[in-house]
């Protein structure tokens, strides 16, 4: 989807770049365009070798708050995941953040091989895609169990906290106060959504160890070939925090395959209800930025925004 966030490279551009990094130019290229926000290359290097270069918008564009050092962020729980061994994710191989050739901060992967599952989903039968999600399952709980120190933004750039509800409630906050600059209306003013978050925020206190999530593990960044997964990617929006915040867990999904991989749902009555408050953080997010990257898709745009207004009445329900 076309947004305002994407930098655009020329093969100039890409040329210096990898004759900085690998000592060789390139041989041809591609633009990624399922992205939504960075945008990526698929380049073949002279000596036949395959990478992807993934680039964050330029330093002029306005992003939302829980968009801001995301791409450091990305780098980082890319290596943590990666020292797992045993969970699909690319390898890191250069990472530049001092603009030398480009306007904007940039790294480079190994190329992982597959499709999008959103892409190739309704080739496979049923139990295929149950096969499938159990294996997402399986993954996303290893990942759930690298461990941090707080709560909050995975960047150590910004305030992390020692409990998970001051930093989820930072979270909505930084969401909101987006949104009131975007100047986003919904059918309950906003002083009265944050009245009702925080009447039912309580539960968050429950949560006492931060673990990494991904958090955008959705259908699109899970790669896929021959009924196997065979890459997780974009850790962009990586956070220290409760591991039911992950997206299958979400109203979106939530399968019998990925519960069973996983091993575990949201079960008591204290996990339904922060999943509850998840889940209207992530249709808020849906709708916000919209704005901010001033999506061309009126489609999507008219979705997020019957979404978000149905995911108010499921929250004020809960």
């Amino acid at each position: 989807m076309e947004s305002n966030y994407k930098t655009r490279l020329t093969s100039e551009q890409l040329n210096r770049i990898t004759q900085h990094h690998f000592r060789t130019g390139v041989r041809e290229y591609k633009e990624m365009t399922d992205g939504w926000a960075n945008h990526a290359y698929c380049i073949t290097l002279d000596d036949g070798q395959k990478v992807v270069l993934k680039i964050a918008p330029s330093s002029g564009i306005k992003r939302m708050r829980c968009e801001q050092d995301v791409m450091v962020a990305e780098v980082q729980a890319l290596r943590l995941a990666a020292d797992l061994q045993d969970v699909p994710v690319p390898r890191v191989l250069a990472h530049d953040l001092s603009r030398s050739f480009v306007p904007a901060e940039y790294f480079i992967m190994e190329y992982m091989p597959g499709k999008p599952y959103n892409k190739v989903k309704d080739q496979y039968s049923v139990e295929e895609q149950q096969a499938i999600e159990q294996q997402l399952g399986a993954y996303n709980r290893r990942i759930n169990e690298i461990k941090g120190e707080k709560f909050g933004y995975f960047s150590e750039r910004k305030t992390q906290y020692a409990t998970w509800k001051e930093a989820f409630l930072n979270l909505m906050d930084d969401m909101l106060a987006d949104g009131k600059e975007a100047e986003v209306e919904f059918s309950i003013g906003y002083e009265e959504l944050e009245r009702l978050i925080r009447e039912k925020s309580d539960v968050l206190v429950d949560v006492k160890e931060p673990v990494l999530v991904h958090w955008d593990l959705w259908d699109g960044n899970v790669f896929v070939e021959q009924g196997k997964i065979t890459a997780i990617i974009d850790f962009e929006r990586s956070l220290w925090a409760d591991p039911l915040m992950e997206h299958y867990f979400s109203h979106f999904n939530n399968t019998p395959g990925f519960v069973k991989g996983y091993g575990r749902a949201a079960a008591t009555a204290s996990e339904r209800q922060r999943r509850s408050l998840y889940d209207l953080y992530f249709d808020l997010v849906l709708r916000i930025e919209c704005v901010y990257r001033q999506f061309d898709n009126k489609e999507h745009v008219a979705w997020a925004t019957r979404n978000l207004e149905e995911g108010i009445e499921r929250f004020r329900l809960s």
